[in-house]
């Protein structure tokens, strides 16, 4: 199992990428360990991946376009494929650790075409109104749901049948879900967001060019959108607006930068678009609450 401390992305996109998942496997099981996580969240990011998760102790909160959902220590749920999603801790607890079964849809589907994906993969993956479906221990059936997705953890990658035992585990978790989904997915009045695309390309375009100047007008052609658009599509999606997005994005590469690499203070502060170092000392401060000689101090260690 992968121990992760943070995230990193295809080139120019805000798709995750998934080191160690292989067209012949696509499967990857991780462990987050916010308490070592940079900032003790995951920013905004989506994969065509389907995510089970299971909150071993602390509180996460789960973003995404539809809302909030929290998630104590005892519960988990799915993340549908290629939801917009961020997470963060709530700091309630000290302790806040989180497993993931990351995988293709295609594990457990078969081959294309055949009728396992078509009865029981795509109505469900292909369900946008379905970005996430939480499962909590007090419900009987998500108990039953939450067992499965930490015993397909206790698997042993070295035992003998290790990828037949863990496929059919996450066909049965995946019964579950299909089961209790069935009743949002025969919903026709509730519609399901438009613009998907949009802000994924205009989250791209900030990706590609966040160290230089991003005007609105820029950033709305980039998806074809006006800048009125542009807005409403950020508000509706990430809950922001595209200047706290553009900056959060650029707090988080500079984050990146102090913890991974030696460049100085000014030299970061120009990478990643802010101009002066004094600018950036200041932004950096509210929001890390601390400079970022410290943020460098603190983080540098854990990746050496």
């Amino acid at each position: 199992m992968k121990e992760i401390q943070g995230i990193e992305f295809q080139t120019g996109s805000r798709e995750e990428l998934l080191p160690g998942f292989t067209p012949d496997f696509p499967y990857i099981a991780s462990k987050v360990d916010f308490d070592k996580n940079m900032g003790g969240a995951v920013p905004w990011h989506w994969h065509r991946a389907v995510e089970l998760f299971y909150m071993e102790s602390g509180e996460l909160e789960y973003h995404t376009p539809s809302g909030t959902i929290v998630f104590p220590a005892g519960s988990g749920g799915m993340v549908n494929a290629n939801v917009l999603h961020m997470t963060r801790t709530t700091g309630r607890a000290t302790r806040n650790i989180q497993y993931l079964h990351i995988f293709d849809a295609s594990l457990i589907a078969g081959e294309q075409g055949c009728c396992i994906e078509e009865k029981y993969v795509t109505p469900l993956i292909s369900a946008s109104q379905i970005e996430i479906i939480a499962l909590y221990p007090e419900h009987f059936a998500h108990a039953e749901t939450l067992k499965l997705i930490r015993e397909a953890f206790l698997l042993s990658g070295r035992e003998f049948g290790y990828e037949i035992k863990l496929r059919e585990l996450l066909s049965q978790i995946w019964l579950h879900l299909f089961e209790q989904a069935g009743a949002i997915m025969e919903e026709s009045g509730k519609a399901a967001k438009k613009g998907n695309d949009k802000i994924k390309q205009m989250m791209v375009y900030i990706h590609e060019h966040y160290q230089d100047k991003i005007t609105i007008a820029e950033l709305a052609a980039s998806a074809f959108l006006s800048e009125r658009e542009c807005f409403r599509v950020f508000q509706e999606y990430l809950h922001m607006t595209p200047i706290d997005y553009i900056q959060s994005y650029r707090l988080q590469a500079a984050c990146q930068m102090l913890a991974r690499g030696h460049e100085t203070i000014t030299e970061i502060s120009h990478a990643c678009g802010f101009g002066s170092s004094s600018y950036f000392g200041k932004v950096f401060r509210e929001y890390t609450y601390c400079t970022p000689s410290q943020y460098r101090q603190r983080w540098q260690d854990s990746y050496k």
